[in-house]
């Protein structure tokens, strides 16, 4: 197969979006170690990932599955909290986070627009 198209890939995904949802998962999984079910060649992992999808040989309804427990495993903010971060008891990072905290202040503008002489007088 030199060229994988999406017409390819159809009858075993629902959609193209789905395509790119589960061949991203594919390529991370390939990423992390996983054995292409197809000979990689050359080619760059989203394409392997592409070609595994349209060969038949990789199992779509597990990749599925992966792909929708890597966003159920992310972390989620308590309703209270502004970040994901974790407050941290080290001095020097509590120093190097308010002087970031600082420097973006900083750089905030401090100026306001004052209203514009430019509206027509009535003498006109």
């Amino acid at each position: 197969m030199a060229r994988t198209t999406n017409s390819d890939t159809l009858p075993y995904v629902d959609s193209r979006y789905e395509l790119g949802m589960l061949a991203s998962q594919r390529v991370r999984d390939l990423n992390g170690g996983a054995e292409p079910v197809v000979e990689p060649g050359r080619d760059k992992m989203t394409v392997v990932a592409l070609r595994e999808i349209a060969s038949g040989k990789l199992d779509v309804a597990n990749v599925r599955h992966e792909f929708v427990q890597s966003y159920k495993d992310a972390p989620v903010a308590d309703a209270d909290a502004e970040t994901l971060e974790v407050e941290s008891t080290d001095p020097q990072l509590r120093e190097l986070d308010a002087e970031l905290e600082n420097s973006l202040m900083d750089d905030m503008p401090t100026e306001t627009v004052e209203e514009s002489d430019d509206t027509p007088d009535d003498d006109e």
